[in-house]
């Protein structure tokens, strides 16, 4: 057993709104510079820098866990991650369908790069990202356990696109393994403001769209025996000898 620190909300020039710094190699780079032993690549509602991030990662001793920002049709946003590609290749999928179909307005929300692992540039995806998907929480949270990942409610802290600020509470039906409490709040401070995020497991994150937001974001410390969804789970749960601490 032994520590893994850990940011699992991590964008990538992909999501519109992020800095084109924000590119796969880069983000491994300074994940080592900051000693991560676990990162998520996780965009708006697409995943086609993730491979190129798990590329860049393989000599660098650090552990890219596949996965994707998502807005439900409630406005809130989700984090769902995945131990293998092939998960979220199923999840892609299943979010392409539920996309609307509209293009991006550059200009406007920012450009959607798609680059390799060596951060040259591919092609810039024209797929509207910024938006809901036309699902429920609760049809998100059924599909994400069927591919066995891993549901994080993003940023429940904020007064905007999370679950708790769209509907002030946690529907039954939604399966959450965690929340995640921004950097603009400790998360004992959260669960004093709102009750409902202290019935969950508590995680923290970067939510980085610059490097200077990823070097400065806050860290996860996971004690676990490997780095794989199957453990970060149990130390959410805090079984099995696992915990999951905030930096």
């Amino acid at each position: 057993m032994r520590n893994f620190a850990a940011d699992l909300h991590i964008h990538s020039l992909l999501s519109p709104c992020a800095a084109v710094e924000m590119t796969p190699r880069n983000i491994v780079w300074h994940a080592v510079a900051k000693k991560l032993d676990i990162i998520a690549i996780t965009d708006h509602n697409a995943c086609d820098n993730v491979a190129a991030a798990l590329i860049a990662a393989q000599d660098a001793g650090v552990v890219v866990l596949p996965g994707m920002e998502v807005e439900t049709r409630e406005e809130a946003h989700f984090i769902v991650l995945f131990d293998k590609m092939r998960q979220l290749k199923a999840w892609e999928q299943f979010v392409s369908a539920k996309r609307p179909p509209l293009k991006n307005n550059d200009e406007k929300f920012g450009a959607q790069f798609i680059v390799d692992a060596e951060d040259n540039f591919i092609s810039i995806k024209e797929e509207l990202l910024l938006c809901s998907l036309a699902i429920s929480a609760g049809e998100l949270s059924a599909k994400v356990s069927e591919l066995e990942g891993l549901l994080i409610a993003s940023h429940v802290d904020r007064p905007a696109y999370s679950i708790i600020s769209q509907l002030g509470f946690v529907p039954p039906d939604v399966a959450l393994d965690a929340v995640e409490v921004s950097r603009r709040m400790k998360p004992s401070e959260a669960i004093n403001r709102s009750p409902v995020i202290g019935k969950f497991p508590v995680v923290t994150a970067s939510d980085a769209h610059t490097i200077e937001d990823f070097m400065s974001g806050p860290v996860m410390n996971f004690y676990l025996e490997q780095p794989t969804l199957a453990e970060i789970r149990q130390a959410l749960l805090g079984i099995n000898g696992r915990k999951a601490v905030v930096d």
